[in-house]
């Protein structure tokens, strides 16, 4: 009766949540990879896509009531949000509603993550929320946000910020917080150069997951009151968190595993390194990230796909895979591929090596290439013979190089143009 009863409490806290995903930004730190799409849109794991996991988040914990804010060249995140996410039911109160920066308030787009909130607080009155949950549209984790809600309403915050603890030289690419013994944020600094480190743990700071449970009416007092003032950059970590935690009660969430206390899964995929690394991750053979799991599915589009296929089975020409991910519609044609990833619609032509590479959708790799270390974007053909990977200042003339020696190639650096602006 008791478990019955907490339930019901976390079902009626989730149904009078709305979600924003903030997923209007253009992830410069990606490089190329987001030249022509926002990096909530980027491909992850063989047939998603980075907004997915929010928005999986929302459906999993009960919220049913979403919306998807756009920006920046949101054409291709627009399709798949159409294409993936027009299962739930109108005419029971559940959406997931695409918002794009139109200046329905201000005269100019989207000029910080609260303005594209506040640009939009005809839209939320309309929904009438008693809680507004505020989503980053671009880290992969899986969380249960019903917990973070019922933190925050049993805690008596007038906001929540949910937070991971990270190695403090990484720490100044988040918003860094001090609390105190009850979780109580009395310090908060938005991407600092000497970030603060826990008290007792110099090597590790608090950090922002960019993710915010607001009481509504409070919400609209700040996002009104941020919309006034000239100086402000209109950024939930810049302005409007720093500006309430002296006045107010805003508390810290610790995104933890409720079962072992341990701090889940979660990365921030906010460069080329770091986007090579979370891919390749899931080809262990007991990755961190579970995709594979029925208590916590991971939606999105479903292209309708033949099965993967592997051809010949010749000593020099055997069509095969090892210690790795290939998704539908893929044929390995008498090449081996080995602790990579392949996107949907991959076509591995005779003769070719494939290792440690995460190859995106659309791709045809052409006979006799050896890819190495690679990310092949979205579209390319790799031409007979090209051999990438082996020879990095070579590469470093044609291709993105990371830091790590990953080597990041488009159609546009193959001399392909899929996207014709003349």
């Amino acid at each position: 009766m008791i478990r019955d009863t907490a339930a019901r409490h976390i079902t009626r806290l989730t149904r009078d949540t709305l979600a924003l995903v903030l997923a209007g930004g253009r992830g410069s730190r990606l490089k190329h990879l987001t030249l022509w799409r926002a990096k909530p849109s980027v491909p992850f794991g063989g047939k998603f896509r980075i907004v997915d996991f929010p928005l999986s988040n929302c459906m999993n914990s009960g919220i049913r009531r979403v919306g998807v804010l756009t920006q920046y060249k949101a054409h291709s995140l627009i399709k798949h949000i159409q294409r993936g996410w027009g299962f739930l039911r109108g005419e029971l109160g559940e959406f997931v509603e695409l918002l794009p920066a139109q200046q329905r308030i201000e005269t100019s787009w989207y000029t910080g993550t609260a303005d594209a909130v506040y640009q939009n607080l005809d839209i939320l009155r309309n929904h009438d929320p008693s809680y507004v949950l505020i989503l980053a549209g671009d880290h992969i984790y899986k969380m249960d946000y019903g917990t973070m809600i019922v933190h925050h309403v049993e805690s008596g915050a007038d906001a929540t910020v949910a937070c991971v603890e990270v190695p403090v030289q990484r720490a100044r690419e988040f918003g860094v917080m001090e609390v105190d013994g009850h979780h109580r944020i009395v310090g908060f600094q938005e991407k600092p150069e000497n970030p603060e480190p826990l008290p007792g743990r110099p090597d590790t700071a608090l950090a922002s997951m960019g993710i915010y449970v607001f009481n509504t009416k409070f919400l609209y007092e700040q996002l009104i009151r941020d919309a006034d003032l000239r100086d402000s950059a209109h950024d939930f970590g810049k302005d409007i968190i720093p500006s309430i935690i002296q006045s107010y009660r805003v508390m810290a969430y610790p995104f933890s595993d409720p079962l072992t206390g341990k701090q889940p899964y979660w990365r921030d995929v906010g460069t080329v390194d770091a986007f090579w690394e979370a891919n390749i991750e899931l080809v262990d053979v007991t990755p961190e990230l579970n995709l594979y799991d029925d208590d916590w599915p991971i939606w999105t589009y479903q292209e309708q796909l033949p099965p993967a296929k592997f051809v010949f089975n010749d000593d020099d020409r055997r069509g095969m895979a090892v210690d790795s991910m290939v998704s539908g519609g893929c044929v390995i044609s008498g090449s081996k591929v080995r602790h990579s990833l392949l996107f949907s619609n991959v076509k591995v032509h005779s003769y070719c090596e494939i290792a440690d590479s995460v190859v995106l959708p659309d791709v045809v790799i052409q006979r006799h290439c050896r890819l190495k270390n690679t990310i092949i974007d979205r579209g390319c053909l790799i031409p007979e013979g090209m051999i990438i990977g082996e020879d990095l200042q070579e590469d470093a003339r044609r291709f993105y190089v990371t830091p790590r020696g990953v080597v990041l190639v488009t159609a546009e650096m193959l001399g392909q143009e899929l996207h014709h602006v003349r």
